[in-house]
């Protein structure tokens, strides 16, 4: 087989730029080199006294790759060095040595511990408002459910846990602890039914059981990034986040959208007093029919909702978002990564339209 030369690689690389590739485009329109200095503060590669095995900004951008295609470590290592758009990404040559998959795995450990994900998310949002796509145009909130491996405990095991204990078996078999999430929840997963072959409509919507987390966030109307967001394990209730911070108080319009589980009288006095106009969707009366006005008005107001469904959507096709990992650490380092990853994304795309716009 014919070894490939210098220029047949970038002709190889000239082809994958044709059929758009994703990553090149993060790069044109993404300085990851800001990222920088909040990286290696967080790693306290200062402290160590010379350089680190590897650069903090190509291992970031790793992450990125992995959160970007859902790989696993093993599957990220194999594929970056096979992959000609990967090691561009990177900015590796042949030669040049890839990160192993403990590498990464450590990496990628060290951020949630040094609180990192957050303030890289914090450092791409200020991109954001440099590039003039400042929240001006209201906020959207909802949540919605990240899967987990599930967990086979006993009834007393169970109540241990919602306790915020760790069951007694547990406590002298480290191997065993380290395998057991004791975040994650249990919860029912509503789902509207559907019409039986008769033509008739059950009584109910099912509900399925359901392991995992929350993914919870706020995303500006108009451009659809990610303004606010926060993890909890599945059972937590959605409308208690919204006075966790979860409304962004940058965001120069005072209206929030968001369905019923966000209706409460404790939340309209709470973005009464902050200043915030709700559009929460009523709740249907108890026993009664939802009067039309009513009805209309929901009918409304789920126009403009639905576009944080949109936003969830595009993560989990994108990046899979089931959590592989235990504890509500790793599970939050898992949803920060896609919550960061699909910023860029969204810029690229913000980008073209407005190119477009200007031609």
């Amino acid at each position: 087989m014919k070894q490939l030369g210098f220029f047949d690689v970038e002709e190889r690389l000239a082809r994958l730029s044709g059929l758009g590739d994703q990553l090149e485009a993060f790069s044109r329109t993404v300085d990851f080199e800001v990222f920088r200095p909040d990286l290696e503060k967080a790693l306290a590669y200062s402290d160590q006294g010379g350089r680190p095995p590897f650069d903090p900004v190509l291992m970031f951008k790793i992450l990125v790759i992995q959160t970007l295609n859902n790989l696993s470590d093993e599957r990220t290592e194999y594929l970056i060095n096979d992959h000609l758009s990967f090691m561009r990404f990177l900015v590796l040559g042949p030669s040049d040595r890839v990160p192993d998959a403990k590498t990464a795995w450590l990496f990628r450990e060290r951020l949630p511990q040094a609180g990192a994900i957050e303030r890289l998310f914090d450092r791409f949002d200020a991109i954001l408002h440099n590039a003039g796509y400042l929240p001006m145009s209201d906020q959207i909130l909802d949540a919605t459910l990240m899967a987990a491996p599930k967990q086979r405990n006993t009834n007393a095991e169970k109540a241990d846990l919602r306790a915020g204990g760790i069951p007694e078996d547990w406590q002298d078999k480290s191997a065993k602890l380290s395998h057991k999430d004791r975040h994650a929840r249990w919860t029912l997963k509503f789902t509207k039914a559907k019409r039986q072959d008769d033509g008739t409509m059950p009584p109910s919507d099912l509900a399925n059981p359901f392991f995992g987390y929350k993914s919870h966030i706020s995303i500006d109307r108009k451009f659809r990034f990610i303004r606010k967001w926060k993890t909890t394990h599945a059972a937590a209730s959605d409308g208690a986040r919204l006075r966790e911070g979860l409304l962004d108080k940058t965001n120069t319009a005072s209206t929030v959208w968001a369905n019923t589980t966000y209706r409460s009288k404790a939340n309209e006095d709470f973005m009464g007093k902050e200043g915030f106009v709700s559009k929460a969707h009523r709740k249907k009366p108890h026993l009664k029919p939802m009067p039309l006005h009513i009805q209309r008005s929901n009918a409304g107001k789920s126009v403009i909702r639905s576009r944080v469904e949109h936003v969830f959507a595009d993560q989990k096709s994108q990046t899979g978002l089931f959590i592989r990992t235990v504890g509500i650490t790793r599970a939050t380092m898992r949803i920060g990564l896609a919550n960061d990853v699909s910023q860029p994304d969204k810029y690229v795309k913000n980008q073209k339209l407005r190119a477009k716009a200007y031609q």
